[in-house]
């Protein structure tokens, strides 16, 4: 069921994008007020997110190590699993966000004939990789309708993106593994009793806006085909405030931009915010140097401080009487001897 009502909430969104953009008095509403808006909250609220993480005092280096911390000259430590400086901090951190190389190195649990069996997860570090790096392809394409002109790179990734020339319009490559990615993600909630017991709705709501968006996409590329040009002449009204809403534009174009608009507003209060808070780890950003630098807490504040001496001053008749030994001699004993 959690499920279900996160497609509810995507499915609902999508009939109201298309039935906006049929309806004249709610173009502009849809095409200008919501993608602002949206806008706004993403901004306002990564910036909110990043600073509450930014200002969150980190008393202790904690980073996550499981290699050979660096000690004696002679003992070969671990750059990458126990990083001594900064830059093999960085260079751990960006392998972990290229890569995803804690994710590769996953292990699955399962139960077979009453013993505990571990084994490899590749296909899931697989369809992260390719959902996030066909993400990444896809937003960099998309410069070509706010940029003008369209700069060399962008031009030089549509090519290679589309390289197999397949069909026409042609099949980019980043399209079929963004799809395929969501899919398995999405597939892995449904199919691992484990993950599906974890999940809530809010993960899903998420998957499915993601795919929501790729789908009317793709769909508008390859299906119901929409005048480019005036998506770039709207695209560009925006981001000059100067917006223009050309008439040529179909309504799946606006079931789309909705779908956007509202990922982009549940981005800053969702898990997707991890894009912006594994910069902010202390477990990953952090140099495992404890042997070599002594690290003080600069949030320490003055304690008053009750040494044990003090205590057995303090209660010194007490201890006489109960007859129990002190460190320090009893001074009124050794006066009388």
């Amino acid at each position: 069921m959690k499920a279900v009502y996160a497609l509810i909430v995507v499915v609902a969104l999508v009939a109201v994008g298309i039935a906006g953009g049929a309806s004249a008095a709610l173009r502009g509403p849809l095409g200008i007020f919501i993608p602002y808006a949206a806008c706004a909250i993403l901004l306002a609220g990564i910036c909110m997110r990043v600073w509450r993480w930014a200002a969150t005092p980190v008393p202790f280096r904690i980073p996550t190590t499981c290699g050979q911390q660096k000690s004696l000259a002679w003992i070969r430590h671990s750059s990458l699993e126990s990083p001594a400086t900064g830059m093999e901090a960085a260079s751990r951190l960006g392998l972990e966000v290229l890569l995803f190389r804690s994710l590769f190195r996953n292990t699955r649990y399962e139960l077979a004939e009453g013993r505990a069996v571990f084994g490899d997860s590749k296909l899931l570090w697989l369809g992260a990789m390719a959902f996030h790096w066909s993400m990444l392809m896809i937003l960099l394409r998309h410069l070509r309708l706010f940029v003008e002109p369209v700069p060399a790179f962008v031009l030089l990734l549509q090519r290679i993106d589309g390289f197999f020339q397949i069909g026409t319009p042609e099949l980019y490559l980043s399209d079929v593994a963004f799809t395929a990615g969501l899919l398995y993600l999405l597939w892995r909630r449904f199919a691992n009793p484990m993950v599906r017991y974890i999940s809530q709705v809010t993960d899903y709501l998420a998957l499915f806006l993601l795919l929501g968006v790729g789908l009317t996409g793709i769909l508008m590329r390859h299906v119901d085909k929409v005048d480019v040009a005036g998506i770039k002449q709207f695209a560009l009204g925006l981001v000059t405030f100067s917006p223009v809403i050309p008439k040529s534009i179909g309504a799946l174009f606006f079931a789309h931009l909705l779908l956007v608009s509202a990922l982009a507003a549940y981005f800053p209060f969702s898990k997707l915010m991890h894009v912006a808070g594994v910069f902010l780890s202390p477990t990953r950003n952090l140099a495992n140097n404890n042997r070599m630098v002594r690290h003080i807490n600069p949030w320490n504040y003055p304690v008053k401080k009750h040494t044990y001496a003090e205590w057995e001053a303090e209660y010194r008749d007490k201890l006489i009487a109960a007859d129990i030994p002190m460190e320090t001699p009893d001074v009124r004993a050794a006066h009388t001897n």
